[in-house]
């Protein structure tokens, strides 16, 4: 065990893990993570809050970077799991907000026609 603590204190005082983590490579995604921490808090919120344009935007603005994450050399592996959790947020709020708005909502307002007659 200390053998594996000591090996992990001589990576951090590395040059190579310094220059890492004062680097873009590194920081560019630490504050990436805003967005899709962001996306997954929403999902407990109520769907009427949900914006289809802006979901749909941010899906194909995590769709690219992915790509770029990829592409870029080095690999960009921080990045692309930060764009790649940010497609999964957004996909599920863009399913959330298509049932709000085509499905549930319309059930909703049966409903309460419903209601209202019976009174």
């Amino acid at each position: 065990m200390a053998g594996l603590v000591r090996k992990g204190l001589e990576t951090l005082k590395s040059k190579e893990t310094r220059d890492y983590l004062m680097s873009t490579h590194f920081w560019g995604p630490i504050a990436n993570w805003g967005i899709p921490i962001a996306a997954i808090a929403d999902t407990r919120k109520d769907a009427k809050f949900i914006s289809g344009k802006m979901t749909f935007a941010l899906t194909m603005y995590s769709i690219v970077f992915m790509r770029f994450a990829w592409k870029v050399q080095p690999r960009n592996l921080l990045l692309f799991s930060c764009h790649f959790t940010n497609v999964c947020a957004q996909v599920t709020q863009g399913v959330r907000f298509v049932k709000y708005e085509y499905g549930d909502k319309k059930v909703s307002e049966a409903d309460s026609v419903v209601v209202n007659k019976g009174g």
